[in-house]
């Protein structure tokens, strides 16, 4: 399938890559098909609308930078994509790339994507521990500090 995008122009995709979001996603709610596609620099995806062009969104796995990372979602809102367990889920969060701040990522809204059946769905978390906005490179190094720390575990 042949898709254009924003960060490549056109590009021959696997019909594999593709992901249907029966709701969209917030504040893009009509554009429903994507494609997920590699970025030049890993970790990160693309999710790519392939009916506007335009609408593009830089992903990335959460659980690199936060480990700690806890989805509390009901089971019931995870039905209508087919999620019946952990290990079908894919789950990205949105990245936002600010011209003159860090890199961040909404740990709030995380997007679960049944791997199986290819459709996704956008969560809204309501633990005051995920935001909107999260450092990952700032994240990512206190991760790192934390897993290299010397005997922490209690008795």
């Amino acid at each position: 399938m042949r898709v254009m995008t924003k960060a490549y122009g056109p590009l021959e995709v696997d019909e594999r890559q593709k992901i249907t979001f029966p709701q969209g996603l917030f504040g893009f709610e009509t554009i429903k098909e994507y494609v997920i596609l590699d970025a030049e620099r890993q970790p990160f995806y693309w999710l790519q609308s392939i009916d506007v062009e335009q609408v593009a969104f830089v992903i990335i796995n959460p659980f690199l930078f936060r480990p700690d990372y806890e989805l509390d979602i009901d089971d019931e809102l995870l039905k209508d994509i087919g999620v019946t367990s952990p290990e079908k889920a894919l789950i990205f969060t949105i990245v936002t790339i600010p011209g003159g701040g860090p890199m961040t990522a909404n740990l709030q809204g995380p997007l679960i994507i049944n791997r199986d059946a290819r459709l996704g769905k956008q969560g809204v978390l309501t633990d005051q521990r995920w935001k909107t906005r999260h450092d990952i490179l700032e994240e990512l190094s206190a991760a790192k500090k934390s897993s290299a720390a010397p005997g922490t575990g209690g008795a």
